[in-house]
């Protein structure tokens, strides 16, 4: 049997229950490795409140090097109470932004899928939510908070807004190959009656959408968005939008779940994965905090950062088979009744957070963790 390529994953848990997730997550991938023949090396780095703890920095030298020479990063969450200062000049959360500039990550993926045993537990109606399956596709390093702030004493401040045709064609491409491969119909959300970078956004997405025939193309202004994303969310596929956009859209999205402990993220960069298997590099994590209201209690929910690390095979590694196993083994897991905190309904047993990747790792066919 020839022997497989060793994929080298960054694993930088951080702060707070990112801690607690990701070591389920970390057991999940390592499950994929016994189960398909893969060989995995993980190598755990500090970042976030933890490596301030131990360097001063946010994300030190050393954590910024691993992740540059790996295949893709399993990131947790930052923040730690103790630095909640506003004003001070160096926060944890700090070291996100730092990896997405240094790492020239651009596209931020946030797939929103609801188990149809979940959709009492969204705020929304049942009937709403059910077969709700949409992806927000968010440019992440350009717009309005990379513009050029100005603050003019303390009566006026200025932000900029910047596009360029290249950004909104690379992230136009990513939403349109995404849509190929599940119901091909991508939603561009802009507010091209006012704003002259939405309507070059615009312009530049029908100019791309024309490599793309197979795939529905339809544009809706943001404020339009927002409402019909509540009216009639199972009508989206893919969303596309920019950065500030999407950074609130997004957050809307979550909702849909009843709790940000199930939704996991993907920020994909330009270069490929080192990996044989085509990928490109990216960095994964749960959309959720660090939590620190409940670090430490073993009742975070796992299965966001379980299901990254389903991204993290699909998006870096190219490994579609194993993405896929992951998945259905989280859905499988949600079929038998078992819940975390989060996803219970009142009086429902729970289960802890090990509990719940331990379960995981058996529907996977590889035995307890």
């Amino acid at each position: 049997m020839t022997k497989q390529p060793t994929c080298r994953i960054a694993v930088l848990p951080g702060d707070g229950i990112g801690v607690e997730v990701i070591a389920e997550a970390e057991k999940v991938l390592r499950a994929v490795g016994e189960r398909f023949g893969r060989q995995f090396l993980l190598e755990r780095a500090l970042v976030g409140g933890a490596a301030m703890d131990a360097t001063g920095e946010p994300l030190p030298e050393s954590t910024l090097a691993l992740c540059r020479s790996s295949d893709a990063v399993l990131f947790g969450a930052v923040g730690n109470p103790k630095y909640d200062d506003p004003r001070a000049k160096v926060r944890p959360e700090q070291a996100l932004l730092g990896l997405r500039k240094s790492l020239g990550l651009f596209a931020n993926l946030r797939p929103v899928w609801v188990h149809p045993a979940l959709a009492d537990i969204s705020p929304l109606r049942p009937e709403l939510v059910r077969g709700v399956d949409l992806v927000v596709v968010r440019e992440l390093t350009g717009g309005i908070y990379f513009g050029q702030p100005r603050v003019e004493g303390s009566e006026r401040a200025v932000d900029t807004m910047a596009y360029t045709r290249a950004e909104v064609e690379r992230i136009a491409h990513v939403a349109f190959r995404l849509a190929r491969g599940r119901r091909r119909k991508v939603t561009s959300v802009d507010k091209a009656n006012v704003l002259a970078c939405s309507r070059l956004w615009r312009s530049v997405v029908e100019e791309v959408a024309r490599d793309y025939p197979d795939v529905q193309l339809e544009h809706l202004l943001v404020d339009a968005a927002t409402m019909h994303l509540i009216k009639r969310p199972r009508d989206f596929d893919v969303l596309l939008t920019g950065n500030m956009f999407g950074d609130i859209l997004s957050d809307e999205t979550s909702v849909l779940t009843g709790s940000m402990g199930m939704l996991p993220s993907a920020s994909l960069g330009t270069s490929p994965s080192a990996s044989l298997g085509g990928g490109r590099f990216g960095l994964y994590e749960p959309i959720h905090g660090s939590a620190p209201d409940i670090a430490g209690k073993g009742i975070a929910n796992p299965l966001a950062a379980i299901l990254s690390v389903a991204m993290l095979l699909r998006h870096s590694l190219a490994m579609e088979a194993e993405a896929r196993a992951v998945e259905a083994a989280v859905a499988a897991v949600l079929d038998a009744g078992h819940r975390t905190p989060d996803i219970a309904a009142p009086g429902q047993p729970t289960v802890t957070t090990q509990q719940m990747g331990a379960l995981v790792v058996e529907a996977l066919g590889v035995g307890r963790a």
